[in-house]
């Protein structure tokens, strides 16, 4: 596997698996324990999964603990969090208002190692599926509005950018963070199990080579009230494909060392990137 030219600047950075249910106390109470860990084993920056903060018995419970943009009680957990920890904290995907009141966004926060919000992102790419030859539909318009902007945030690991999930399907996103700087990416997830089977390797691992970044998931695990079942298997993907790191089941932490110059290593020798005719 190629090496970047020097490791002076590596990262620790945890992709966090979580089991969230319908108490958002009990989810941030477990966020907290897990930010905890990821800075007792060095990280500098620690991705939450999507929906880390609620997930209730139907889509639309979302609307009832939706926070308004810059404050909520989620908000102001996460900003201290981020700050007694030391750790930026990619905050998954909270319910955030928007203009509609019977739909809401899901936003992905971040926060610098002192709580300060440097960036929000609106998942763009809403889930409107019914998968093949199952009893298992999803509409999460009619619960939610899309954001529209791309966003990307320069961080201890590089620039990066933002996704959600269904995002990951969408390989003209990822196109558009890397032409505004991105190396790295995070994908804040609720994958189904069937979906999770069948596509989340090979899409992870797709985003961060035909890309040269690395992939930073985070994922639901299991059960939830509302009767889905999530695949896990957090993990860290480097530029080259290479999974350095996996949580396959229950809650934690899936950890690697990211070296920031890799990509623009792999970039400037290989580059893929620059050959586009399109």
């Amino acid at each position: 596997m190629p090496q970047s030219k020097s490791n002076r600047d590596s990262q620790q950075v945890a992709a966090v698996q979580m089991n969230s249910g319908s108490s958002v106390a009990g989810n941030l109470r477990t966020v907290d324990r897990l930010l905890a860990d990821a800075r007792a084993e060095g990280c500098s920056v620690a991705v939450l999964p999507e929906n880390f903060a609620f997930i209730g018995e139907h889509d639309r419970d979302k609307l009832a603990v939706a926070e308004e943009p810059g404050r909520g009680p989620v908000q102001a957990f996460l900003a201290d969090a981020a700050c007694r920890h030391g750790l930026w904290v990619l905050a998954g995907s909270l319910p955030l208002r928007s203009p509609e009141s019977a739909r809401c966004y899901g936003a992905c926060y971040a926060y610098d190692a002192s709580g300060r919000v440097a960036a929000c992102y609106r998942k763009i790419h809403l889930f409107d599926v019914d998968l093949p030859d199952r009893p298992e539909s999803y509409r999460e318009s009619a619960s939610m509005a899309p954001g529209d902007d791309p966003v990307t945030v320069d961080t201890p690991i590089g620039r990066l950018g933002l996704t959600i999930c269904y995002d990951i399907r969408f390989p003209e996103l990822y196109r558009r963070l890397v032409d505004e700087g991105a190396t790295a990416f995070s994908v804040a997830a609720a994958f189904t199990q069937v979906t999770g089977v069948a596509h989340w390797h090979i899409l992870l691992r797709a985003r961060a080579i035909e890309n040269l970044a690395y992939v930073i998931a985070a994922a639901q695990q299991g059960g939830h009230p509302n009767g889905r079942l999530t695949y896990g298997h957090s993990m860290i993907v480097d530029p080259w494909g290479r999974i350095l790191a996996e949580k396959s089941d229950g809650e934690g932490l899936a950890i690697a060392t990211v070296e920031p110059a890799m990509p623009g290593a792999l970039r400037s020798g290989f580059p893929a990137l620059a050959h586009r005719r399109f």
